[in-house]
């Protein structure tokens, strides 16, 4: 089982676009939407869902009013001040650090885990899907990509699947290290600008770090060409492998707001010629991964 995992130093760069394309090109897979803080994958699946599970992750303190004798020592030492003049924990500002627990006399304040999010096994046209959403306001959103691909891994075992394609989270926090580690490879995409470059350097070093193969490939890249060859020159030096450059093409909008992947909408575009050809090349490579 291999597992691709498509991801960027910042979102709006066209990887969700791209996952869904690899996705009408794959022959067997799980799809697995691990970007949990703000999923925009099922925009283009349209998943049935068949499972729907709570999410658990992290605690809240909570004070026993019949305990509490006001005696001000949890208000002193919480340095979020969660903990109003009546002394009710304000819980939007609570960051579970569990300070005030330990600390009280009467042992007053309790200490329970809480409910931040749903995860989900759905139905696609292209196969199944596993999926989440994260509460508003809610962390723990590494945690929860670490279940959603766990999950994901369980069903394609399930079902004898031997690709997971994972549309990973932007950035290079917590959640973007819990999608990646262990996957069979990486794919940058990358924007031709100055601050795409520095997203694809901060990214393919995490990638090197979990010793994670990394491609890139460089998405509108003929809105500025001279920026493309810098980063691509950029990712030679990194020895990350370069694939096909994906042209601006409207298609890529037109379709989302069809709720279609761009092979659905139109396969003769300049955009699905290209990611066709991206997609033969990361083939080719995940069946060259652990052989």
């Amino acid at each position: 089982m291999k597992e691709l995992v498509v991801i960027s130093g910042k979102g709006g760069t066209g990887k969700t676009s791209i996952t869904a394309a690899f996705a009408f090109l794959a022959k067997s897979m799980v799809l697995c939407d691990a970007d949990v803080d703000a999923a925009d994958l099922h925009l283009l699946m349209s998943p049935g869902i068949i499972e729907r599970h709570d999410f658990q992750g992290g605690n809240k303190a909570v004070i026993n009013e019949e305990k509490c004798t006001q005696c001000g020592l949890c208000r002193d030492l919480c340095k979020w001040d969660a903990i109003d003049e009546e002394f009710h924990v304000l819980p939007l500002d609570c960051e579970g650090c569990g300070v005030c627990v330990y600390f009280c006399p009467e042992k007053a304040i309790d200490f329970p885990i809480q409910t931040c999010g749903e995860w989900f096994i759905s139905d696609t046209r292209f196969g199944p899907m596993v999926h989440a959403r994260l509460g508003i306001a809610e962390e723990n959103s590494g945690k929860l990509v670490a279940v959603v691909r766990q999950q994901a891994k369980k069903l394609a075992e399930e079902k004898k699947l031997d690709l997971i394609l994972t549309d990973g989270p932007p950035g290079v926090g917590c959640p973007v290290i819990a999608s990646i580690g262990g996957a069979g490879a990486v794919l940058i995409v990358v924007e031709p600008t100055l601050s795409g470059k520095h997203d694809m350097i901060r990214v393919a070093e995490l990638a090197e770090h979990f010793n994670v193969p990394a491609m890139i490939c460089v998405n509108k890249f003929d809105l500025n060409p001279e920026e493309t060859v810098v980063i691509e020159d950029e990712a030679r030096k990194r020895n990350l492998q370069i694939l096909a450059r994906i042209p601006f093409d409207p298609v890529f909008t037109k379709a989302m707001v069809q709720g279609k992947t761009i092979f659905e909408y139109d396969p003769r575009s300049e955009a699905s010629e290209s990611v066709q050809g991206i997609w033969e090349i990361v083939v080719d490579k995940l069946g060259t991964i652990g052989s």
